[in-house]
């Protein structure tokens, strides 16, 4: 059983590590686990698309042999970021455009095993 308390904390110290306005644990099926979406987006559907599109980055690379790290999607004022937390459990983040991507994937690395334990 999920400790969905020990996952908000995981979610909040991530958003105070600065530069990160958002960040949501979805399941790999596209459900809401846990963390609050950005504001003025439809929970359901951007959590649910959010699972489909990694998912669907995942097969689109499959046969290039690499390791898929973090999935991007550029906007006007911010960025998306998503990658795999564990197993059952994808994290999506909600940047500012200047984070790089390796600070991004530098988060999603560190915060995995936390995630891991707060799940089991």
């Amino acid at each position: 059983m999920a400790n969905i308390a020990a996952l908000e904390e995981i979610l909040d110290e991530i958003k105070s590590s600065g530069g990160v306005t958002d960040a949501i644990l979805v399941s790999r099926s596209g459900m809401h686990i846990a963390g609050k979406v950005p504001k003025g987006a439809h929970a359901e559907t951007f959590v649910a698309m959010s699972a489909i599109m990694l998912g669907a980055a995942e097969t689109s690379t499959s046969e290039l042999k690499e390791k898929l790290k973090i999935v991007t999607i550029l906007l006007e004022h911010s960025k998306v970021a998503m990658g795999v937390v564990s197993p059952k459990a994808v994290l999506v983040l909600k940047a500012s455009l200047a984070d790089s991507d390796d600070k991004l994937i530098e988060i999603l690395n560190t915060s995995v095993q936390k995630f891991e334990k707060a799940l089991s």
